[in-house]
């Protein structure tokens, strides 16, 4: 019973799906019945599913013939109006074809005509594309063109301004084209080559300059040399209208054309060729030699490619390697003065070089790094200065150096160069001068004593009389009056001497020239000279005649020459008193002694210094005398009128001097003095200072008249007298100060107490007399 309910259920299961599967194979698609189609045979009820499809077409084939009885007269009459319509169709069509066949032969050519159009139309279109593709290559391949030419004509410069337009502004618009690829893969490779070629013409620059050095240094050193003589010419004529060509500036006589467009030739790598001009001609600038468009080319290429820096670097490097090979001084250079000339000339070209560099770009070079290549040149210059010039035995050429010197700094100072270390070795150089002058006048002073006879000069007229004063300013009113013939009492080699010692102070003051010095440098550089001639070498000369066994002078002639000696020694040492120039009213303390003082201390140590060949007693008379002499001279000074008041100030500065007398009596400049015999040609001048620095009144006062007084060589008379010097300042200070009353009330009691000494010094004095 359940069996047959499950069959029954099954069937009806079976019924529908079969149902639902004719369903969708009336409403689907055919091209996807497929999958339905397949589950009917995958299923077992296949054949009741053909059985329901058999009956399911029969039911629409019945359907079909229904409708097709419904409306069958309509369908005839359709034929029927169909076929009418099928005659007329075909009359058209036959008509249609006639007309295509008419319009085809008609219009054949036209269809060629416009075929050919459309190829022109094409081809113009094609050639329009190409113009504008030439149009955007055209500007790069000039551009690139133009790189070769400027490339190829060394215009490195132009040519990097060129590639930064061609890379910027002209590749990146046809940058797909395979040629602007080679282009821009070949622009690292032209700036390389710009960088090296650029840079082998700095270092051809660098090398001509190096070499010309010494042209360009010449010729700075000759436009100072005419520019010093016409400012002589000026100062000498100063209302003659002088035709003075104008200075050309520093600066500006460079050829700076950065941009120039000529192709470098071996010449123009760094200096100009220059014919060699007269005398009377302009003298070219030093800076007309130089072509410095390499550097400003180089420069500017490493700076626009990023690269400044290693190029300052290299151009500062290898000017120092080039400086220290310039200050490098032959090893002969002290033989000729062209010598000294040539090493001068490579220096200032050097200088003048980096001058310029300085003031024509913007940091390649600075202030400090010419200041210490200056340094360096200064330094290594006078120490090789040194060393050569002492070699030089000859004054000419001595002479000859210092004014090249001289030269060689004027020409730097007008570029800013300080100069002042190279006077201060001049002044070294002077005295190296001095001494082979002195060797020189050595020679002419032993060769006129050779040759004198040592007999009175005998003249018969006046007109020789004259021609022997002329060259000797000899006064004599004795013998003057004396008729002709008569003699002068000196032999021929006393205007001799004389003359030659008129030639050794004019050879002096060559070297003082254009040293800048004050005329009391200059003075007192020709003093010291002199007085090295006339003490050392005229008087070794002399003694060494003196002492010759063929030569004999008389017992009268030798008192003479001694006489000659003291006088003469006094007259000089008042020749440095004369420079005496106390400030006597002065409040301040010194603590040296004056300087004409040590001057003529100074003067009287080398002038006994060469008295050991006299006689000792000549020597020591000659000595003792000058001391003496010395010390009433500032007895005198300290005394003299004319000076009405002195402060005690002014006293210790005189006391400081009187000190240095008494040290140099000390130190025994002639030997053969027993101890402190000499001193005590200064032991007034001792005494009367301790009494007045020490304010010793009440021993003075006390003890005045006994043998053992402290102050025994005081004379009243001269402390009195020195005394009111003292009181007059004293008593003018206190009119004139107006500070607290109890400074004026000390005043006034050292005031009381001088006027109480003076009282008693009086009474001293007018006991004396009576």
């Amino acid at each position: 019973m359940e069996r047959g309910k499950m069959a029954e259920a099954e069937s009806l299961e079976t019924a529908a799906e079969h149902e639902r599967i004719l369903r969708e194979i009336e409403s689907t698609d055919t091209a996807c019945i497929g999958p339905t189609l397949r589950s009917v045979y995958d299923g077992e009820e296949h054949g009741r599913f053909m059985e329901k499809l058999e009956t399911r077409i029969r039911n629409h084939d019945r359907e079909i013939e229904k409708m097709c009885n419904f409306h069958y007269q309509g369908f005839v009459d359709s034929i029927t109006e169909l076929l009418k319509v099928r005659g007329e169709a075909q009359k058209l069509k036959n008509q249609v074809t006639d007309t295509n066949r008419k319009l085809q032969h008609e219009g054949k050519e036209l269809v060629i005509a416009m075929e050919e159009l459309k190829q022109c139309r094409l081809q113009q279109r094609n050639i329009s594309a190409t113009v504008d593709k030439l149009m955007l290559c055209l500007p790069v391949l000039e551009m690139y063109s133009k790189l070769r030419d400027q490339m190829k004509t060394k215009r490195h410069y132009p040519a990097l301004k060129t590639l930064e337009h061609l890379e910027h502004t002209y590749l990146p618009q046809v940058s797909h084209y395979r040629f602007c690829k080679v282009m821009v893969d070949n622009i690292p490779k032209l700036r390389e080559e710009i960088k090296d070629v650029s840079m082998s013409d700095l270092k051809d620059f660098l090398e001509s300059i190096r070499k010309h050095s010494d042209k360009i240094g010449e010729t700075a050193m000759k436009q100072a040399q005419q520019q010093r003589n016409l400012d002589n010419i000026i100062l000498q004529q100063p209302r003659i209208g002088s035709k003075r060509k104008p200075k050309k500036d520093a600066y500006t006589i460079f050829d700076t054309e950065i941009g120039s467009t000529s192709p470098k030739s071996e010449q123009d790598s760094g200096i100009l060729d220059v014919e060699d001009e007269e005398d009377d001609e302009e003298v070219p600038g030093a800076q007309d030699l130089v072509d410095f468009s390499p550097v400003y080319r180089c420069l500017h290429i490493y700076s626009v490619l990023g690269a400044r820096e290693t190029f300052e670097n290299y151009y500062r490097k290898q000017r120092r390697k080039q400086a220290r090979l310039v200050l490098q001084p032959p090893s002969n250079m002290h033989e000729t003065l062209d010598g000294y000339r040539k090493y001068f000339n490579q220096i200032v070209g050097f200088f003048v070089v980096e001058d310029h560099i300085l003031h024509t770009t913007q940091g390649l070079v600075n202030r400090a790094y010419i200041d210490e290549l200056w340094e360096m040149a200064l330094s290594k210059t006078i120490a090789a200065l040194r060393t050569h010039s002492s070699y030089c035995s000859d004054p000419n050429l001595v002479l000859d150096l210092k004014n090249l010197i001289v030269l060689f700094a004027d020409t730097l100072q007008v570029y800013g160069f300080p100069v002042n270390q190279l006077f201060d070795m001049l002044l070294e150089i002077r005295d190296q001068y001095s001494e082979t002058l002195l060797k020189k006048w050595s020679g002419i002073f032993r060769n006129i004593l050779d040759s004198d006879n040592y007999s009175p000069i005998p003249v018969t007229s006046e007109e020789i009389y004259k021609k022997v004063v002329g060259q000797f300013p000899f006064q004599d009113t004795e013998l003057e009056k004396q008729p002709f013939p008569k003699k002068f009492p000196f032999s021929e080699f006393v205007p001799k001497v004389y003359n030659q010692i008129k030639e050794f102070i004019y050879a002096c003051l060559k070297f003082s020239e254009d040293l800048h010095l004050s005329s009391t440098e200059v003075d007192d550089m020709i003093r010291k000279s002199t007085n090295l001639l006339l003490t050392r070498t005229l008087s070794s000369s002399l003694q060494n005649v003196i002492k010759r066994k063929n030569i004999g002078l008389t017992e009268d002639a030798r008192h003479a020459a001694e006489e000659e000696i003291y006088t003469n020694l006094n007259q000089k040492i008042d020749q440095f008193l004369q420079l005496a120039d106390y400030d006597w009213m002065t409040g301040d303390l010194g603590n040296k002694a004056s300087d004409y003082l040590v001057d003529l201390i100074a003067f009287l140590r080398s002038t006994f210094a060469v008295f050991t060949h006299l006689p000792g007693k000549v020597a020591q008379t000659a000595c003792m005398s000058a001391c003496k002499h010395l010390a009433t001279s500032l007895m005198q000074l300290l005394l003299e009128a004319e000076v009405r008041q002195l402060t005690l100030g002014a006293l210790q500065q005189f006391n400081l001097d009187v000190r240095e007398c008494e040290q140099f009596a000390r130190s025994g400049p002639v030997p053969g003095f027993q101890e402190d015999t000499l001193q005590l040609a200064f032991i007034d001048l001792r005494q009367l200072l301790d009494l007045f620095l020490q304010w010793d009144w009440s021993t003075y006062l006390a003890d005045y008249g006994q043998p053992t007084c402290k102050y025994l060589r005081v004379n009243p008379v001269t402390a009195l007298t020195l005394l009111e010097k003292i009181s007059r300042e004293m008593k003018d200070t206190s009119r004139k100060n107006n500070m607290f009353a109890q400074f004026r009330k000390n005043e006034r009691d050292k005031q009381k107490l001088i006027d109480t000494v003076a009282k008693q010094l009086r009474g001293l004095i007018s006991s004396h007399h009576s």
